[in-house]
């Protein structure tokens, strides 16, 4: 799951279906609407299709055809977890890409959304779900690493995922992937022009 990041390995792929993943804070929303503008491809972000005003959670049949709804269409990013899907989420995917930074950066990060969006709905959420914070939450950011990295990783590195599979691990590789996915898209730009 470690890559070279330049315009090379980005021109390798397919790159027209991508999956974001990652803790609370570790910037899949950032990404995926950065490399959406790179690719030119549609990002949906599933907080903003999950919950309903008030943070209320839709049933399980329900959300289940919201995600088969997404999937069916041609290409697109997609950030956000939530494991009832994922399995589908990640056999549906060209390429899946793991944000999976210290868990000290993305509590940080957490921590600044909520100051910057306090008692307002972020724009990669749901009418109606103003941005709020709580321990749980907080819990669950702190405990990614024991609880819920070990079987992300473990699912990534099964033969069927690897060859689509992408972990970043700092903000770094982050800025280097897509650096190369932008230098990608101006070389194809130039040789179409030619």
């Amino acid at each position: 799951m470690t890559v070279a990041l330049d315009s090379s390995f980005v021109r390798s792929r397919s790159m027209k279906r991508i999956l974001i993943i990652g803790a609370g804070g570790a910037g899949k929303t950032t990404f995926a609407r950065q490399l959406g503008e790179i690719l030119g491809l549609a990002v949906v972000h599933l907080d903003a299709l999950y919950w309903k005003p008030g943070w209320v959670e839709p049933p399980k049949d329900e959300w289940a055809r919201t995600v088969e709804g997404v999937l069916e269409r041609d290409a697109w990013i997609i950030d956000g977890n939530y494991s009832g899907t994922f399995g589908r989420r990640l056999e549906a995917c060209d390429e899946v890409v793991f944000l999976d930074l210290p868990r000290t950066i993305c509590l940080w990060r957490v921590l600044k959304r909520a100051v910057r969006h306090r008692n307002t709905t972020r724009p990669d959420m749901a009418d109606g779900c103003p941005e709020h914070l709580n321990l749980k939450f907080l819990m669950w950011i702190w405990n990614y690493p024991k609880r819920t990295r070990p079987g992300i990783v473990k699912l990534l590195n099964e033969e069927r995922n690897t060859s689509k599979a992408i972990r970043l691990r700092t903000p770094a590789e982050i800025d280097r992937f897509l650096a190369g996915a932008r230098d990608a898209e101006l070389d194809q730009a130039s040789a179409y022009s030619r």
